[in-house]
């Protein structure tokens, strides 16, 4: 198991800081002292006095009293509250659905419906959906990978189709044992084309990034690409990657998508589907991300600044290094970013902490 380092500066010591800046120094003598004094007040363990250029947005941990707002260019079209889901066309016979945050596709065919992932927020209203371009049954269902967020209300589709999955996707499902995700009736290794009536899809494995068994579904004809949980169009990816299971494969995942031949991109979650320069800017945020969380390390000495008390303690020395690496890292990105993808200041100090530990590590 990896460690995880978060970094803690409640407000209260940023306010004090700069309130102190802002005074007559014989009155901020009084309230916060030297930083030695305010360190040795301090009771062991709880938060100091923050770090140097310490960057404006707020850190894991602190609450956020209003967030950066979302950019026009990675919102989608609005999801009527009454209905609960929202449906695209995406080609022949091709259609993607979401609630809003999750996305899953459904084909149809001369003789059935094959959905691709099943979300528990909305599977109940995907027979609803379908039938409102068919009235086929849903033959098939394939399963992008076992996690609950994208598969958990596949008993909600009112059916009992031939299940698709990969073979490790069955494994860490038997493992899981839910009743909401039912075993996959049909399993493969490296590739297998699905060919029903006059509609292919085509899914590959390309190993392990977010989640063992994680596959790429393709719609040739349609010219649309599927993978969950790896590209976030117009948005910063979620936390650590996705929690992605090994970073260097992600990013080897990434390129391979952007080396792609598709039209459109259906990525698992966000508001909308994405396109070839979605995939080129998420790639160049990362290649900024991992320079910058380079250049950090190279460049910050650890134990720098540490409570000569504390430098006995190993976990301690290596959050302290591991928390200016960050904040350098973060001071790097802010300027380009902030303003390009929607989220960067929610997850952008996780990204930061997971670059910074692979690069260290992986």
């Amino acid at each position: 198991m990896k460690p995880e380092n978060r970094a803690f500066h409640p407000r209260l010591h940023i306010v004090v800081a700069v309130a102190c800046a802002s005074v007559a120094a014989a009155a901020c003598g009084s309230s916060a002292g030297t930083t030695s004094d305010m360190r040795a007040e301090a009771a062991p363990g709880a938060p100091g006095v923050p770090y140097a250029n310490m960057p404006a947005l707020a850190p894991i941990g602190v609450r956020v009293d209003k967030y950066l707002d979302v950019p026009d260019a990675a919102k989608g079209p609005a999801v009527d509250p009454a209905r609960g889901y929202r449906t695209q066309k995406l080609g022949d016979g091709l259609y993607m659905i979401t609630g809003g945050a999750n996305q899953s596709m459904f084909m149809t065919y001369e003789e059935g419906v094959v959905v691709v992932d099943a979300p528990p927020t909305y599977a109940a209203h995907i027979p609803k959906a379908v039938a409102e371009v068919t009235d086929k049954p849903i033959t098939h269902l394939i399963y992008s990978h076992a996690h609950i967020d994208h598969i958990g209300g596949a008993t909600s589709l009112g059916a009992k189709p031939t299940i698709i999955a990969h073979t490790e996707t069955n494994r860490l499902l038997k493992r899981g044992g839910d009743p909401n995700r039912p075993l996959a009736t049909v399993t493969f290794d490296h590739q297998y084309r699905l060919s029903v009536g006059s509609q292919v899809l085509e899914l590959s494995y390309h190993g392990n990034a977010h989640l063992p068994g994680n596959i790429f579904i393709y719609a040739p004809k349609q010219r649309v690409l599927m993978v969950v949980d790896v590209i976030f169009p117009g948005w910063i990816p979620w936390r650590r990657f996705a929690v992605a299971q090994d970073v260097p494969a992600y990013f080897e995942q990434v390129k391979k998508i952007n080396g792609w031949d598709f039209d459109t991109l259906v990525g698992g979650h966000v508001t909308r589907t994405g396109t070839r320069t979605d995939v080129a800017t998420q790639l160049a945020f990362m290649e900024d991300l991992k320079a910058a969380a380079q250049t950090a390390l190279k460049r910050t000495t650890p134990g720098e600044g540490l409570n000569p008390a504390d430098r006995g303690n190993p976990w301690a020395l290596f959050d302290h290094f591991i928390d200016r690496v960050v904040v350098d890292c973060m001071n790097q990105m802010i300027p380009k970013w902030s303003t390009k993808l929607a989220g960067f200041d929610v997850y952008i100090w996780d990204q930061c902490y997971s670059m910074e530990q692979s690069l260290r590590i992986d």
